[in-house]
């Protein structure tokens, strides 16, 4: 691995350990030029490309970071722990490969965000469901919003469900 600090490509690993269920190693290194520590993950590729098809019939590879990025812009500032948006995002990427083998609607993404935003944070849902529902009038917004208003939320105990 290239080393952050001092771009030498000569390390040595000094830990290693399961992480995210066993999905993922997490690795430890140091360099040998500068003996700064730093740490990678590594991941299973998957075998065949899931490809998502985009509303207006483009085909692009699938990336769960598209997925973080629109939890990350729908959440903004609320309090929301990092690990919880993590998990969700993870959970949403396991299903969508476990389900698709070669190609999903950027729609059934949305929807899957949506269904777990809305039980998680009634704020994040609105503003996620705003962009993906495509609402047109600030009347949509509000009846959205009432039709959540009611509904019982995750709680911080109830979190782990994510």
């Amino acid at each position: 691995m290239i080393c952050p600090t001092c771009n030498a490509n000569d390390d040595k690993v000094i830990d290693s350990r399961a992480s995210d269920g066993g999905r993922v190693i997490r690795r430890r290194r140091e360099c040998l030029n500068c003996t700064k520590r730093f740490t990678t993950y590594e991941r299973v590729e998957q075998a065949s490309r899931l490809m998502v098809v985009k509303r207006d019939g483009t085909r692009v590879p699938f990336d769960p970071d598209s997925i973080r990025k629109g939890v990350q812009a729908s959440c903004g500032k609320r309090p929301i722990p990092e690990a919880i948006k993590q998990k969700l995002v993870d959970e949403i990427e396991e299903e969508i490969h476990r389900e698709h083998d070669r190609e999903v609607l950027s729609t059934e993404i949305g929807r899957r965000v949506m269904m777990r935003l809305r039980q998680l944070d009634p704020v994040a849902y609105i503003r996620f469901a705003s962009e993906h529902l495509r609402f047109e009038s600030l009347g949509e917004i509000i009846q959205e919003a009432e039709s959540i208003s009611h509904e019982p939320r995750v709680g911080k105990d109830q979190a782990d469900l994510f």
